[in-house]
């Protein structure tokens, strides 16, 4: 192997700061257009723009904007959805482009054409539901919405500075020494995890039945649909509480353990301080006594969003079917009105629905970075450097990435 083509191969190594910064945008923009789709079914605006994808015979982007902003609400938000749609496909497509010139990983590349390709589906998706003025396809293309969202923040994940230095912290030395992660995250914690993501996601299925409830619908099958519905809401939050405390357990038997002393060569001496300044610049890896926060921190949101989001569901069935009748003897029932398509209420629904996928990408960051920690915490065997990347020439960081290259 010659010097040029070792110098190529720690050149690649670095992470592309670019195309996280994407993956970052699109995720703060697909978040609001899964609110801005929740605010066009619960104002029943689907059918606002009648045709596709053009916005009334004109272009999208030429459809003349006082009338789309002075006009009807309901022309509004559908307008305004497809406007923020087209803006994450555009993103969507210099992402792609990015990561291919940038980004070292080939799955990753893949994971960025994935991206592009559902956002084209979603889009084409909520065009058919126009086109054929099809109500179950509107459930659908509220259903994919928020996997959408799950790959948008997947991509996020794996190409953010925290993933990189998981993989600089597991790869191993001249000397096949090994320091443990501060969290080792059991093969349990990591099922749990998984289904917490599909019990999710069954709530987002079972919330698109409620909110698309059909005509032909028994008393009876809704019935049972409520009921599945918030008992699995229950169940999630328990589960979501049992993920964080087997976080928790982790680290703190981490935190017991002793790490035998090995010998230390005076490059892994280098090495170790270097990690201890950049986790002064990156106070979210760890703290002593606190464990990973970087696992910590997403499991406790987790569990305040599911929380949040019981909360969010008895208001939305008092917002569209009035107070239970376990509560009508209180003091704020007997004067409230069911009133249909009301701002507050509109606005305490759609954050329903917009919460839900929330919980979702929740639980998948935290999978990823669960299976990352785990993968980075397994020892691997050293790999023997040519003789012209020895320790003493090379700094310690462009040593291990050159070797992890050259193992895989």
């Amino acid at each position: 192997m010659t010097e040029s083509t070792n110098l190529k191969i720690m050149e690649l190594a670095e992470p592309a700061r670019g195309l996280h910064r994407l993956a970052v945008l699109i995720v703060c923009l697909v978040w609001p257009l899964i609110w801005v789709g929740g605010l066009v079914t619960t104002y029943d605006a689907g059918m606002a723009v009648p045709d596709w994808p053009g916005t009334y015979g004109k272009n999208l982007f030429l459809y003349p904007y006082q009338t789309w902003l002075f006009g009807p609400f309901d022309l509004f938000i559908e307008h305004g959805h497809r406007l923020l749609g087209a803006t994450v496909g555009f993103i969507a497509i210099i992402t792609v482009i990015v990561a291919w010139v940038t980004e070292p990983r080939r799955w990753v590349k893949w994971l960025s054409v994935g991206l592009l390709v559902a956002v084209i589906g979603q889009g084409v998706l909520g065009g058919m539901r126009v086109v054929l003025s099809d109500r179950t396809l509107a459930m659908v293309h509220g259903c994919t919405g928020p996997l959408f969202f799950v790959i948008c923040v997947s991509l996020a994940v794996v190409t953010s500075r925290w993933w990189w230095n998981r993989s600089a912290d597991a790869t191993p030395l001249e000397t096949s020494s090994f320091l443990p992660s501060s969290v080792i995250p059991t093969r349990g914690g990591i099922r749990l995890a998984v289904f917490v993501g599909l019990l999710a996601y069954t709530q987002l299925l079972l919330g698109a039945q409620l909110r698309h409830v059909q005509v032909t619908a028994s008393p009876g099958g809704f019935t049972n649909l409520v009921s599945a519905h918030i008992t699995g809401a229950f169940l999630l939050w328990l589960l979501t509480g049992l993920l964080a405390w087997s976080v928790v357990k982790s680290s703190r038997r981490a935190s017991q353990n002793v790490v035998d002393a090995q010998p230390i060569s005076s490059h892994q001496v280098m090495r170790n301080a270097s990690l201890q300044g950049s986790t002064m610049q990156n106070p979210t890896i760890q703290k002593p006594g606190c464990g990973d926060l970087t696992l910590l921190r997403p499991c406790y949101l987790l569990v305040g969003f599911v929380g949040i989001q019981i909360a969010l569901g008895f208001g939305t069935w008092i917002a569209n079917y009035g107070w239970p009748r376990l509560a009508q003897s209180g003091p704020f029932s007997a004067g409230y009105l069911v009133k249909s398509k009301a701002f507050t209420e509109s606005l305490i629904t759609t954050a329903h629905v917009a919460t839900g996928s929330l919980i979702l990408a929740m639980a998948v960051l935290i999978w990823l970075r669960l299976m990352r920690v785990r993968n980075s915490s397994t020892p691997v065997p050293s790999v023997r450097l040519p003789a012209n990347l020895e320790p003493s020439t090379l700094p310690a960081t462009k040593i291990e990435r050159s070797q992890r290259l050259q193992a895989t």
